[in-house]
């Protein structure tokens, strides 16, 4: 017998194909945009997903579940011919939509029921294909509640960047007017960890977004212009978020 060799895990963005689209109206106020990633049909390899700073409702086998916010890869083997529909948080959504604190799901896949029982069952029954999700959470809006706008202006305020030299922490309790300690509890709540943490990945999100729209100028610059403090410590950062380095090509940013 020929012994196999498993499949190694590759970027999410190099593995099917991936479309991206808004949202209803009426789902605009929780939800940012809904995505599909459909895996080939032929074997798939495993899928690594890095962390995006994003929370997602997802469409899988036939069931809802929640991909909590990651503070790592995360690697995921899908099966081959596999249509995965996202709908992703706006920043500061997913707490009040799920109605509990994030950091109970930080890096974790959840199924939706064990989180809503009854709730979550009843909005599955109503969902035959991908095309009935979007109707089923319009007959479900009234159960939408409004998302933490402040923590969506924390999420804006560490995308941009603080300014150099300043820390980070004191500069968003300024900016936010709240102590610390209440930041670092909302933070928990609405993204599953602390600023330092999603400053690390959107601080990676901006060098992805910077390569994208500026491919032939060289990554030493591109890391200086992201926020890192030179080319070693983006390769770092990178193979810490992604498990490649910044010479890989890059997943996209959804799950």
């Amino acid at each position: 017998m020929i012994a196999h060799k498993p499949m190694e895990a590759a970027p999410a963005a190099a593995v099917g194909e991936f479309h991206e689209r808004p949202v209803a109206p009426a789902l605009r106020t929780v939800f940012a945009a809904v995505w599909s990633h459909r895996m080939p049909e032929a074997a798939a390899p495993p899928v690594i997903v890095t962390p995006d700073g994003t929370i997602d409702l997802q469409w899988i086998g036939g069931a809802l579940r929640i991909a909590g916010p990651d503070k790592e890869p995360q690697t995921e083997i899908i099966p081959a011919g596999t249509e995965i529909i996202g709908f992703r948080f706006h920043p500061g959504a997913a707490h009040a939509w799920l109605g509990l604190p994030v950091s109970e799901i930080t890096s974790r896949r959840v199924a939706l029921e064990d989180l809503w029982g009854v709730r979550a069952r009843r909005l599955a029954k109503s969902i035959r294909d991908a095309a009935d999700i979007e109707r089923a959470l319009l007959a479900d809006r009234v159960e939408h509640p409004s998302g933490d706008m402040v923590m969506h202006a924390a999420f804006t305020l560490i995308m941009q960047g603080a300014p150099a030299g300043v820390a980070l922490i004191p500069w968003l309790a300024r900016a936010l007017q709240m102590s610390e300690r209440s930041l670092r509890r909302r933070f928990d709540e609405n993204f599953g960890y602390g600023p330092k943490t999603l400053d690390r990945i959107l601080r990676y999100q901006r060098f992805l977004s910077l390569r994208r729209t500026s491919p032939k100028v060289p990554t030493a610059l591109l890391a200086l212009d992201a926020g890192y403090s030179d080319q070693a410590h983006l390769v770092r950062e990178s193979r810490r978020l992604t498990g490649l380095t910044p010479a890989a090509k890059a997943p996209y940013p959804a799950r």
